[in-house]
């Protein structure tokens, strides 16, 4: 009988981690070897904001999470409609390196 089981990784997640932090802006930042994604909440009419986890990766697992990011907008989208996009975020960040905004 074939052992089905070495191909299975075992995930626990604590639950300080389980309860999430909410993010409404990400900062993406890369180099040649990796991408930085910090996750912010911003609130209104307090011009100071935190950064409330960060996370790194290689290019090629960013790239991953991106299909999975588009896979999964497309499966919610086809459920529940469109997502719209009409918010206009200008915030003069600058950081020194590439970025972009999601």
């Amino acid at each position: 009988m074939e052992n089905n089981n070495q191909n299975q990784i075992n995930i626990e997640l604590p639950e300080d981690i389980a309860e999430g932090e909410y993010s409404n802006l990400a900062i993406i930042t890369h180099s040649n070897q990796e991408f930085v994604i910090d996750f912010i909440r911003v609130a209104p009419g307090i011009p100071k904001a935190k950064v409330k986890s960060r996370i790194i990766l290689t290019p090629q697992h960013a790239k991953r999470l991106m299909k999975a990011l588009q896979d999964n907008v497309k499966k919610f989208e086809q459920l529940n409609g469109e997502i719209k996009d009409n918010e206009a975020v200008a915030l003069p960040m600058n950081f020194g390196t590439p970025t972009t905004q999601a």
